[in-house]
């Protein structure tokens, strides 16, 4: 890194209110792919392994704070809030608001084709300086940061809850990418008639097939399509 980009690392983060340990780390979180194959002497990688583990980390951080705010909610509750606060589109809002778009490092392809204001760019870019992070300052900084960070939209859960209808997502997914309708099917209904829980799969043709649980078929089929959606991004 030369001194310019080791200037720029430490605006960011100031930026952020978390100082790194090893500054690396941090230019690693905002190398994209596309830099990283057209640099193949580069002295480090990408930050697709980063955005992995910041997946990770943001999901059971975010899993810790909401537990612990809506001591009322079932699971089924804390999940769709937690769904709401860690996609694609909130991500993206918030590596706005720290500006981070300027400081990742593009491939020429990417940067001519806009890449730095692409929400997947940007949500990836904002897991991976969560990875980046944890193994700088372990979960206890991690989870300071995303308690910070995300306590707008938490707040603003409170203010106006908002509920994710995946199985509409999904169907709008399904049709637009494979001219196919979701099917549903009751894989186990177990316990009391007063306590019971389901279990139902979600399946696209031969490309999707996700279990999902609640205490009732909605919920049930909610929690499907929701995963059967986190797996069509992948593909």
């Amino acid at each position: 890194m030369d001194e310019e980009r080791i200037e720029n690392l430490e605006s960011l983060s100031e930026m952020l209110s978390y100082t790194f340990r090893d500054i690396t780390l941090l230019d690693i979180s905002l190398t994209h792919s596309s830099y990283a194959n057209e640099n193949p002497d580069l002295a480090w990688e990408d930050n697709e392994r980063l955005e992995f583990l910041g997946d990770a980390v943001l999901e059971l951080c975010m899993s810790d704070i909401l537990i612990k705010r809506f001591p009322d909610y079932t699971e089924g509750q804390l999940s769709k809030v937690r769904a709401s606060m860690v996609n694609e589109q909130p991500l993206a809002g918030l590596a706005r608001e720290y500006q981070i778009g300027g400081f990742i490092l593009l491939g020429r392809g990417e940067e001519n084709s806009g890449g730095r204001n692409k929400d997947s760019i940007l949500g990836d870019a904002f897991e991976a300086i969560i990875g980046a992070i944890y193994l700088d300052g372990g979960y206890e900084k991690s989870l300071l940061f995303i308690r910070a960070t995300f306590q707008p939209l938490v707040d603003k859960w409170l203010e106006s809850p908002i509920y994710l209808d995946y199985k509409s997502l999904l169907q709008e997914a399904s049709q637009g990418r494979f001219r196919l309708v979701p099917q549903y099917r009751i894989v186990s209904a177990s316990g009391p008639d007063h306590d019971k829980t389901f279990e139902i799969e979600a399946s696209i043709g031969d490309i999707v097939s996700t279990i999902g649980t609640g205490k009732n078929r909605k919920d049930a089929e909610q929690d499907a399509a929701g995963k059967a959606l986190r797996e069509l991004e992948e593909i």
